[in-house]
């Protein structure tokens, strides 16, 4: 697939056929063919080179402006052609461009590009020679409607400077919203165009007019990759009620013995797999898979890869509906590897069966006492799901849990996705009803638009919290325009998130934490106004500050709701929010004030509870406080703790009642900030 960047004029006279407003231009190659087009165009004029070798035509001195008469024109016809050759002598100069000098406007951008993975992407932002230093755009993935553009339009920081700056007259915005448009419709007619980018677009009080135009075609049509329909994956096969552990061991340092091992307490049947050993781990052992008396609803195989297609073969005769091949030394490993993983496939499709891996950790279903894997210990049952292409990270995320008392309703490991992937297992636990949310952990998706689709459906309800791994530059080819450079694969990662409803983090932590405030069941907050309730002044300041900074709204107390506080809290209190109870606030006195905030739900959406260690109140008290105003209202409650082990009775009391519990109020408000940016777009979701 070869690729070539159209000339300036032929990139206008594309946009010209979608109503892109476009200057009037002509090409010449002859000094005086110039002078003639200057005179007849009206002046002033730009002239610019056309090589095919030149891209950065400034940098080549291709570029003169404000050109304002014949001689002029004679003038930088020479010393364009004359700078050109100096710059590259090899460069092919088909003409020069004269242009009509469009007048100075607002310069924006306005870009796309084709993803791999999400198929085409619409950008805009400011413009201009700086548009990569000031780098304040935003991004849609194909096809978007009129209300997404004006979204797009108000989302850039100097939005401002279109409705109109200290005194300046506002820009046309429905012109804007239109071309932005007529572009959109430009890109997804137009399959061969894989890149582009029109900088500047200059906004007018009254109209555009696009200046400068980079279209990269291809002599072949790009798709991303689509996965062949496939009969969903019967729920039942992830409770399976006998496992056979194919390659089982007795010797405690080989993979066989930790899967084994870590399979004892399945309550099924359970057989070990070894054509050497009778008996394994006090289990009785058969020489083949199909030496075994019963049905087998799942195998796991840890056999060495050159012997896994014979195994697969043999688990598809004994009617093994899935196996999960923990072996690596597949496609990960070249050409003779994916040979190998190919040739699996096809014994396995031939038979019916599902595939697992290879090359994965495997899977752990810990309420129905599952664990396919080689991990240290098993993870207790709880409610998240936590679906990963990365092994290392479940076993490190498994351990982290036990720790912190987490637990887990799946754990999955995709390996290399040879027949099962993320789609398959997202649709899974979509559907388990032990699974409260769901957490991703992503190094790289192929079916794009089919990973929106199904995890759009999903996350409707039930929350979906994802890690992107692959945020840095290093190893990214250059760009071939402004556009690609703008808007890396990362950026369309987080944006397809968005658009699905997926939350996007970018550390473990953060991902638990929000999983488990989604977890609950009032799911996501109303809407983004909070009410602040606390006996500690300083971090009532504070909580403003990071509600501020995280996109979180302070809302204001109703009059109403004043005067009944007045009632029964002292003269001196603040009488706003966040609300200062003071530093001998009893339960009595917090437990008054959640009442009457139940009472009057209708102007705050999420309310933050936080407490600190005192003779006063106790965290046990002040947690049973929180729990009756939960029973109490339909608004999400959200409990930080601050201090050291003297709160944890506190804590643990909220976290048996599913109440989300913070140890530290920063990263209280960052996560509902990265909450209410996927729900709302707020701002500033900040990091997490």
């Amino acid at each position: 697939m070869s690729q070539k960047m159209l000339s300036e004029a032929e990139g206008y006279d594309m946009l010209r056929k979608y109503d892109l407003p476009v200057p009037e231009y002509q090409i010449v190659k002859s000094g005086e063919d110039a002078a003639h087009a200057c005179e007849k165009m009206g002046c002033p004029v730009v002239m610019k080179i056309i090589s095919p070798q030149i891209v950065h035509k400034s940098d080549a001195g291709g570029v003169i402006v404000g050109i304002g008469s014949r001689k002029a024109a004679l003038s930088a016809f020479t010393k364009i052609i004359d700078g050109a050759k100096a710059y590259d002598p090899a460069a092919q100069i088909e003409g020069i461009m004269v242009e009509q000098q469009a007048e100075p406007g607002l310069e924006l951008i306005i870009g796309g590009k084709t993803d791999p993975a999400f198929g085409k992407v619409i950008t805009f932002g400011m413009g201009g020679t700086m548009v990569e230093l000031m780098k304040d755009v935003t991004l849609r993935i194909l096809p978007v409607t009129e209300d997404e553009i004006r979204q797009m339009i108000r989302e850039i920081d100097a939005y401002p400077l279109i409705t109109g700056y200290r005194g300046s007259k506002p820009r046309d915005e429905e012109e804007l919203v239109k071309i932005i448009g007529n572009i959109c419709r430009f890109f997804m007619e137009n399959e061969n165009v894989v890149e582009f980018d029109i900088n500047p677009l200059r906004l007018y009080e009254k109209g555009a007019c696009a200046v400068d135009a980079r279209i990269i075609v291809t002599d072949k049509v790009q798709t991303t990759e689509t996965k062949e329909e496939r009969t969903p994956v019967p729920m039942e096969y992830f409770n399976p009620r006998s496992i056979a552990v194919i390659g089982a061991s007795q010797e405690s340092t080989k993979m066989g013995y930790a899967v084994l091992h870590n399979l004892l307490h399945f309550p099924g049947q359970l057989y070990p797999v070894n054509n050497k050993r009778s008996e394994i781990q006090g289990l009785k052992a058969y020489p083949t898979i199909t030496a075994i008396p019963a049905p087998v609803d799942l195998a796991v195989i840890t056999v060495p890869a050159i012997h896994v297609p014979r195994v697969v073969e043999e688990c598809g005769q004994k009617g093994v509906p899935m196996v999960v091949i923990i072996t690596a030394g597949f496609k990960e490993m070249g050409d003779d590897g994916k040979a190998l993983e190919d040739r699996v496939k096809a014994i396995a499709k031939g038979h019916g069966t599902r595939i697992i891996g290879p090359n994965c950790l495997g899977i752990i279903v810990p309420p129905r006492g599952i664990d396919t894997t080689y991990v240290h210990q098993s993870p207790r049952p709880g409610n998240i799901a936590f679906i990963s292409q990365s092994g290392a990270i479940i076993n490190t995320v498994v351990d982290l849990s036990l720790a912190q008392g987490i637990g887990f309703s799946n754990v999955i490991s995709v390996g290399n996705q040879a027949d099962l992937d993320f789609l398959d297992y997202i649709r899974y636990v979509g559907k388990d009803e032990k699974t409260k949310a769901i957490i991703l952990y992503i190094e790289q998706i192929t079916d794009g638009k089919g990973f929106m689709e199904v995890v759009s459906e999903v996350a409707k309800t039930k929350p979906v919290v994802a890690i992107k791994s692959g945020s840095s530059k290093k190893g990214e080819h250059a760009a071939s325009s402004h556009t690609g450079s703008l808007s890396g694969s990362y950026d369309v990662y987080m944006e397809a998130f968005r658009k699905s409803g997926v939350i996007a983090v970018h550390t473990l932590t953060g991902a638990f934490l929000a999983a488990q405030m989604l977890a609950h069941p009032k799911g996501f907050p109303k809407g983004k106004r909070a009410v602040v309730i606390t006996n500690a002044g300083g971090f009532a300041v504070l909580s403003s500050d990071y509600a501020e900074r995280y996109g979180v709204e302070i809302a204001d107390l109703p009059r109403e709701v004043i005067e009944e506080l007045n009632e029964f809290l002292p003269d001196f209190w603040n009488k706003g929010n966040p609300i200062d109870l003071l530093g001998d606030a009893t339960d009595k006195r917090f437990e008054k004030t959640f009442e009457v905030l139940a009472r009057h739900p209708e102007f705050w959406d999420m309310a933050f509870i936080v407490g600190f260690p005192n003779l006063v109140l106790t965290s046990e008290n002040l947690a049973k406080k929180i729990l009756n105003f939960s029973a109490m209202t339909n608004n999400r409650l959200i409990a930080t703790l601050l201090g050291g082990d003297s709160m944890n009775p506190g804590r643990e009391l909220l976290k048996e009642n599913m109440i989300p519990g913070f140890e530290e109020l920063d990263f209280t408000f960052r996560v509902m900030g990265r909450v209410l940016w996927q729900k709302f777009r707020v701002k500033a979701p900040g990091l997490l």
